[in-house]
């Protein structure tokens, strides 16, 4: 039954993760649940494009490059008063010190197996998204007398990470932005294949450089040429 049906309350939840060599991810027990849900998050998308200037030219033709990580951001508040959570009996309150010690174990803790941070299930509702930490600042807000925080503002920002499978549904083979081996046939000429690869034929000559071609005006046919990522 789902927690509307129960009237439980979903809180969202860090999970650790592990990702194969296969590109299949496998979660970790490993997770942080939040103590109070954040009031929004931030889910931004982004292309790059590549801009190609020539002299004299006014404005600029913009390419297609990639698709860049999509990217969750979100704020969170930390207590340890006991008025969000009751303390536990013998145990008191969870520290404000304590809990982003846990967070930092999920999200920030460097792996020494792997050598690189943690990937990350962000689960909370509709909300599904796996990426890596990729910015995390705390603001203390509310004191002990002895200068223990009791209260914090954490701000989390997430940038996604595709697994191998979803990489190749979504990699577009003869985009721009990969490199391109062309064999050369009857009739081809650079300015017309550079428009076949980048949809612009002015990279011509950048292309004649790659190569090492001497007279670009006449290519031989059978002869291989490379056509590299825009930049």
């Amino acid at each position: 039954m789902t927690g509307l049906s129960t009237g439980l309350k979903k809180k969202l939840t860090m999970s650790e993760c592990k990702v194969e060599t296969n590109g299949t991810v496998t979660i970790v027990n490993n997770k942080f649940e939040v103590m109070l849900n954040p009031s929004s998050y931030s889910h931004k998308h982004s292309i790059c494009y590549s801009q190609k200037k020539t002299f004299g030219q006014l404005g600029n033709d913009s390419k297609f490059s990639s698709v860049s990580p999509e990217n969750i951001s979100f704020s969170m508040v930390i207590d340890g008063t006991g008025v969000v959570n009751l303390p536990i009996a013998g145990v008191g309150s969870p520290d404000v010190k304590t809990q982003i010690e846990q967070l930092n174990t999920i999200v920030y803790k460097y792996d020494g197996e792997d050598h690189e941070p943690n990937q990350i299930r962000l689960l909370w509702g509709s909300l599904k998204f796996f990426g890596r930490l990729e910015s995390m600042s705390v603001e203390y807000t509310l004191f002990k007398p002895s200068g223990e925080p009791l209260r914090a503002k954490v701000n989390l920002s997430f940038t996604g990470f595709l697994s191998k499978e979803e990489a190749a549904l979504k990699a577009n083979k003869s985009s721009p932005d990969l490199s391109h081996i062309v064999e050369v046939k009857a009739g081809d000429t650079l300015p017309l294949l550079c428009y076949r690869v980048y949809k612009d034929s002015s990279y011509y000559t950048e292309v004649a450089k790659i190569n090492k071609l001497i007279d670009f005006r006449h290519l031989t046919p059978g002869s291989i040429l490379h056509f590299p990522p825009l930049r």
